[in-house]
C-alpha cells in the first residue's frame, strides 16, 4: 500500500494559512474606506470610483529591499509593512494622486501566522495613516524557496487624480525654488551597502550603540520610511506645487531629474541641510566615494518639492501650519547644454 502524502507533508500548512488570513482580515478591517465594495477573501477586490469626474488612475509597485534582512535578524516585523505602504504612497503622491487602495504580496518558505500578522499590522497601520484601504493581497507558502525565518514582501497601490490636476512638472522653469523635506534615515534604500559596511566590514551587531547615534543600530536602521502625502496634498490643493520627486534609490542625482523638463537643471547646495549622523557614520566607515554616496542614499532628504519663487512665503506658511519641516536646498536653472548634468552640486 502506498504511503499517504498530504500537503502538510510537502511543507504547506493550510491550517496555518487560515490562521494568517484571520489575522489579516482583522487588520484589514481597520482600513476600510467608503469606496471598498468587497472584503478580504474575495477572488478579486472591488472599489467604487463614485464621486470622481474624470479620474486618472496612478499605480505603483515596490518592495523594501534588504531592509527585510534587519527585520529577520532583529525579530521585529511590524515596521517593514509601514515602510512598504509609505514608499508606494509617496511614489503616486508626487503625481498628485490620492491613495485609494493597497494590496500586498507576502511569500515565505514556512508560514508563521504570527510573523505574517505582525507584517500586515504594519501594512494596515500605514494604510490607515494614509487613508488608503488594504483591500487584498496574496500570502504564499513555498517550501524550499526561502531560508528558514525569511520572507519576501511587495506592495501594490492604486490612487487617482482628476485629469486636469495631475502634477506633471511641465511648468517647472528656471528660478523655481527647491525645498527638501527631511528623511527619517535610510528609508528603504541602500541597505545592502549599509549592511556590508556596518556588520560585515566593521563587525558591529544590531544592538551596538555607536557614539554618533542616539539609538541602537537596529533602532536606527528600522526607522520607518516617512510618508509625505499630507505635505504634497496641502500644497497641491493650494495650487502652490509645480513638481515633486521622491528621493529613493539613486538619491537626488537620479530622482530629481525625473520631474524636470529637458530645458532645466537643478542646482543643489549640499550645505543647506543637516545630514543625519547615520550617513556620516557610513561615509567614514565605508570610505564611500562622494558620487556613490549621493546615488545610494537620500542623505537626509526624502522628498523634493519644486515651487514658484514668488510663492515661497505662502508655501512656508502652509508647511509650518502642518508642522512639516523643510529646507531650501537649491533652485532650478537653465540647462545651457544638453550634455550638462541635470543635477548640479555646489
Amino acid at each position: 500500500m502506498r504511503k499517504k502524502t498530504t500537503y502538510k507533508d510537502a511543507g504547506v500548512s493550510i491550517d496555518e494559512a487560515d490562521r494568517a488570513v484571520s489575522l489579516i482580515k482583522r487588520q484589514a478591517s481597520k482600513t476600510i474606506t467608503p469606496g471598498v465594495l468587497t472584503s478580504i477573501g474575495s477572488f478579486g477586490a472591488g472599489y467604487s470610483m463614485k464621486g470622481w469626474r474624470d479620474p486618472v488612475l496612478i499605480s505603483s509597485a515596490d518592495g523594501v529591499g534588504t531592509k527585510l534582512k534587519l527585520a529577520f535578524a532583529s525579530g521585529r516585523h511590524d515596521t517593514v509593512g509601514e515602510d512598504l505602504v509609505n514608499h508606494c504612497v509617496n511614489d503616486i503622491a508626487v503625481q498628485g494622486a490620492t491613495p485609494l487602495f493597497f494590496l500586498d504580496y507576502f511569500a515565505v518558505g514556512k508560514l508563521d501566522a504570527e510573523v505574517c500578522g505582525d507584517v500586515v499590522k504594519g501594512i494596515a497601520r500605514g494604510c490607515k495613516k494614509n487613508k488608503c484601504a488594504l483591500i487584498g493581497g496574496e500570502t504564499a507558502e513555498m517550501p524550499g524557496m526561502y531560508n528558514a525565518g525569511e520572507y519576501d514582501l511587495a506592495g501594490f497601490i492604486v490612487g487617482a487624480v482628476e485629469r486636469g490636476r495631475m502634477i506633471t512638472g511641465t511648468e517647472i522653469e528656471p528660478g523655481d525654488i527647491l525645498l527638501g523635506l527631511p528623511s527619517n534615515g535610510l528609508h528603504t534604500n541602500g541597505y545592502s551597502l549599509a549592511r556590508r559596511i556596518l556588520f560585515e566590514n566593521a563587525g558591529h551587531t544590531l544592538d551596538a550603540r555607536l557614539p554618533e547615534l542616539s539609538a541602537t543600530l537596529a533602532e536606527e536602521l528600522l526607522k520607518v520610511h516617512k510618508s509625505y502625502l499630507k505635505a504634497i496634498q496641502t500644497l497641491h490643493t493650494a495650487k502652490l506645487l509645480k513638481g515633486a520627486a521622491h528621493i529613493t534609490g539613486g538619491g537626488l542625482t537620479d530622482n530629481l531629474p525625473r520631474v524636470l523638463p529637458d530645458s532645466c537643471s537643478a542646482s543643489i547646495d549640499l550645505m543647506s541641510w543637516p545630514v543625519p549622523p547615520i550617513f556620516e557614520v557610513l561615509r567614514d566607515l565605508g570610505n564611500i566615494p562622494e558620487d556613490d554616496l549621493r546615488r545610494t542614499f537620500n542623505l537626509g532628504i526624502g522628498m523634493v518639492l519644486v515651487i514658484p519663487q514668488r510663492k515661497l512665503s505662502a508655501v512656508t506658511q502652509q508647511l509650518r501650519k502642518i508642522r512639516e519641516p523643510f529646507h531650501e536646498i537649491g533652485q532650478i536653472v537653465d540647462r545651457a547644454s544638453r550634455r550638462q548634468a541635470k543635477v548640479l552640486y555646489q
